[in-house]
């Protein structure tokens, strides 16, 4: 039998592409990986692919796509899928969750230092040559809630435990409890967690359950010392709360790298806000991307072609 075909379609764009096949070949030298830099390659590919990586591939693609057997996704957000759907369909997903969990707790305690030490204060300063002098304050002995102590969730623990951070978070399963919390919730307690968190960090999935979980109870509850922090999905948190929250100091500040609306649009008061921190969506930004996923696929691919094993990541 020969070697399922995987397919790495132009949209993941052509360097990246070709360099997770060539990271990919010198795992599997055997392996048929084949990149397509136009639509029209990927549309005469897609009918014959076996496996699929990349961002998204909408009903319609997957019912041309007679062989599909697997698809990964090249992010941990698997939001955009109809996940009964893919199920129906016999399709095995997976996702590329963890690899991004280091940049993203690294920059996590960035913007909570930002915060803390207000960076955000002396970089307005700056750009204004503005000299004033303020005080920071220190993270130990502060208290952070994580809500989603899954891998990335997991990594921002580690650190923050690290720098004499009391840890406290949610998650789904808690008969266990990560390294680095010190107390652990269920979904249930979400309000106990916004209430104790001098730091309220949002690490879980986007999903029918977690969709505006963040709305104006809940961000009076943080209080007017609180500092929200959102590395998850824009719609974890109810904008339209936020925005008054922080025009109106219920909340102390907050910390965004995802948004309802991407790229944030020109007119959003979140740009206008002095306390409040945007970044472009890229806290899982890393050199070590390709080298991460590769370790994912090969394993899932060696999978897809002898038809044994699981699935790493498997999602459905």
């Amino acid at each position: 039998m020969s070697n399922p075909l995987l397919l790495i379609p132009h949209r993941v764009g052509p360097d990246r592409a070709s360099a997770l096949r060539d990271e990919l070949l010198e795992v599997l030298p055997e392996a048929d990986v084949r990149v397509t830099t136009t639509p029209a390659e990927t549309d005469e590919l897609l009918p014959k692919a076996d496996g699929y990586v990349g961002y998204h591939l909408d009903a319609e693609a997957r019912e041309r796509a007679a062989n599909l057997r697997w698809i990964h996704v090249l992010s941990a957000g698997v939001d955009r899928y109809d996940l009964d759907a893919v199920a129906d369909e016999g399709i095995v997903l997976t996702n590329s969750s963890g690899i991004h969990a280091e940049p993203i707790a690294e920059q996590v305690l960035w913007y909570m230092l930002t915060f803390e030490r207000k960076m955000h204060v002396g970089q307005r300063q700056q750009a204004d040559s503005h000299w004033e002098r303020f005080e920071g304050g220190e993270l130990r002995g502060k208290t952070v809630g994580i809500v989603g102590v899954g891998a990335i969730g997991g990594r921002i623990a580690e650190l923050s435990s690290a720098l004499g951070m009391t840890v406290i978070g949610t998650k789904r399963d808690t008969s266990e409890t990560p390294d680095g919390v010190d107390e652990l919730f269920g979904p249930d307690d979400l309000r106990e967690v916004c209430h104790r968190a001098d730091y309220l960090v949002l690490a879980c999935p986007l999903t029918d359950e977690t969709e505006d979980l963040i709305g104006w109870d809940e961000l009076q509850l943080l209080g007017g010392d609180g500092v929200l922090v959102n590395i998850a999905r824009g719609g974890v948190v109810d904008e339209d709360a936020l925005v008054r929250a922080l025009t109106y100091h219920v909340v102390g500040g907050a910390a965004l790298d995802v948004f309802e609306t991407e790229p944030l649009p020109k007119e959003s008061t979140l740009w206008d806000l002095s306390n409040v921190v945007i970044t472009p969506h890229m806290a899982g930004s890393n050199p070590n991307k390709v080298e991460r996923w590769t370790e994912i696929l090969a394993e899932n691919y060696e999978v897809l072609a002898s038809g044994d094993g699981e699935f790493r990541n498997r999602i459905v």
